[in-house]
C-alpha cells in the first residue's frame, strides 16, 4: 500500500470514528431511554408510551436513589404497586424496580442488584406461575446492567455509550429533538418506578379498549412457559443471599383476574401450578426456620377482587380493579400492601392468604372448589375464555 492509500485509509477511519463518536455522544446526551438519569430534569420529559430498556433505566436509578423499600417483579407489580406510600414504611425511600416482561430469572438479577447497591430493608416481590422461568424475558436484564461499588457507574457509562451506537436509539433521539416522538406519557422514573397511569390508559386505547385487550392477555397467561424446574432452586438460592442482609422479604402471588387462573386449568397446568405453590411454601418455611423474615402470601384465586365482572357481562367499558384480566390497578396494589404491612386501608377478608405448611393443603382444596363454583356461576365468561384459548393466536 502506497503512502497516498494509507493517508486515505487513515482519513476514512478517522471520519468514521468521529461520526460514530458524535452519534454515541448525541444519544448519551439526549438519553431517550433515560439509561443514566436520576433526579434530573430529563425524568419529567414526556417519553414514548412503551418504555424501552426499562431494566437499564431502573438498575441505574436504584444505584443512585438507594431505596430502603424495593418492589420486584414483572409488569403486574410495576403497574400495580404504588410508590406513594412512604408513610406505610416510616417515611423511608420506596422504589418500584419491577420491569415489564421480566421472568423470575430477570427478577432475581434485579433483586440481587438492589441488595448490592443499597441497604434494602424491605423487599416486596410479586410472582406468578406463567413467568416463573429462568429464560431471559422481554425485560432483558443483562449482567452488564447490574453490579456494585464505584466501578459500577464507570462500567455503566461505557455500556451506555456503546448502546448509543444503535440505530433505534439514534432514531428515537432524533424524534425527540424534532418533536416527532409520537404519543407520550411520563416516565416510570418520574413516579419512582411505578408505571404512570396515563401510559396504561393510552396503551389500552391503542387496543380500542379493555375488551380487545382481554383475549390477548388470556392467551399470554395461559401460554406462559413457567413454572420451569430450574427456576425454583434458583429462587431458593437467591432468597438465601438476600436473607444474609437481614432483609424483610415478602413474596406474593399476583392477583390476576380469576379468568387467568381458569386459563391455567383449561390449559392443563393446574396441578403444576399448585405443586409450584407447595414448593414455594416449603422454601419459605425452611428460610424462616433459619431466621429469615420471609413470608409468602397468595392473592390469586377466586375472591371478591379477582372475580370482578368483565366487560363481557357488565356492559361497562372498563373494570374497577383491573386494566384487563392480567394487570391489576394500583387500588388493588394498595390492598396488597395493606395486607402485607397493615395500615388504614380496609382489606376484604378473602383477599390474601399467607401460605404455610399447616394451611397450604386446605387452601388449595378451597381454591379448587372455588374454581368449580366460578365456572358454574360465570358460565358465559369461562366459555368465552375457553373459546379464546382454543382459538388462533391473537397478535397485538
Amino acid at each position: 500500500m502506497d503512502a497516498a492509500a494509507r493517508r486515505y485509509l487513515a482519513c476514512f477511519l478517522a471520519c468514521v470514528g468521529l461520526a460514530l463518536g458524535a452519534v454515541s455522544l448525541l444519544n448519551y446526551q439526549v438519553d431517550p431511554y433515560l439509561l443514566h438519569q436520576w433526579d434530573s430534569p430529563l425524568l419529567q420529559r414526556p417519553r414514548q408510551i412503551n418504555e424501552k430498556l426499562g431494566a437499564w433505566a431502573k438498575t441505574y436509578a436504584v444505584a443512585r436513589y438507594r431505596p430502603a423499600v424495593i418492589y420486584i417483579g414483572n409488569s403486574r407489580t410495576e403497574m400495580g404497586l404504588p410508590t406513594s406510600v412512604r408513610a406505610l414504611f416510616d417515611g423511608k425511600r420506596v422504589f418500584n424496580s419491577a420491569v415489564s416482561g421480566a421472568s423470575v430469572g430477570d427478577a432475581i438479577r434485579l433483586a440481587e442488584h438492589a441488595a448490592r447497591v443499597s441497604h434494602v430493608e424491605t423487599m416486596v416481590w410479586g410472582i406468578d406461575a406463567p413467568t416463573f422461568s429462568l429464560e431471559m424475558g422481554a425485560a432483558r436484564v443483562e449482567d452488564s446492567l447490574t453490579g456494585a461499588g464505584r466501578a459500577f457507574f464507570a462500567r455503566r457509562a461505557l455500556v451506555n455509550l456503546q448502546r448509543g451506537l444503535t440505530v433505534d436509539m439514534t432514531q428515537d433521539s432524533l424524534r425527540i429533538l424534532t418533536g416527532h416522538a409520537g404519543d407520550t406519557c411520563r416516565s416510570s422514573l418520574a413516579v419512582y418506578g411505578q408505571r404512570d397511569e396515563s401510559c396504561t390508559r393510552k396503551g389500552i386505547a391503542h387496543w380500542l379498549g379493555t375488551s380487545d385487550a382481554i383475549p390477548v392477555r388470556l392467551q399470554e397467561f395461559g401460554d406462559g412457559a413457567g413454572p420451569t424446574p430450574p427456576s425454583t432452586p434458583a429462587l431458593d438460592a437467591s432468597i438465601g443471599k438476600l436473607c444474609r442482609g437481614a432483609m424483610r422479604l415478602r413474596l406474593y402471588i399476583n392477583p390476576t383476574h380469576a379468568l387467568t387462573l381458569y386459563a391455567l386449568h383449561w390449559r392443563g397446568k393446574w396441578e403444576a401450578m399448585q405443586a409450584w405453590q407447595r414448593t414455594l411454601v416449603h422454601i419459605a418455611e425452611r428460610h424462616r426456620q433459619r431466621g429469615c423474615d420471609v413470608r409468602l402470601v397468595d392473592f390469586s384465586g377466586f375472591n371478591s377482587i379477582t372475580t370482578e365482572a368483565t366487560p363481557l357481562v357488565s356492559g361497562k367499558p372498563d373494570m374497577h380493579y383491573y386494566w384487563e384480566v392480567s394487570h391489576y390497578r394500583d387500588n388493588v396494589g394498595r390492598l396488597i400492601l395493606a395486607r402485607l404491612f397493615g395500615g388504614g386501608t380496609p382489606v376484604p377478608a378473602d383477599f390474601g392468604v399467607e401460605l404455610t405448611p399447616a394451611n397450604v393443603a386446605v387452601h388449595q382444596a378451597a381454591t379448587r372448589a372455588a374454581r368449580d363454583r366460578y365456572r358454574a356461576e360465570h358460565a358465559r365468561e369461562t366459555a368465552y375464555a375457553q373459546q379464546v384459548l382454543d382459538g388462533p393466536l391473537i397478535r397485538r
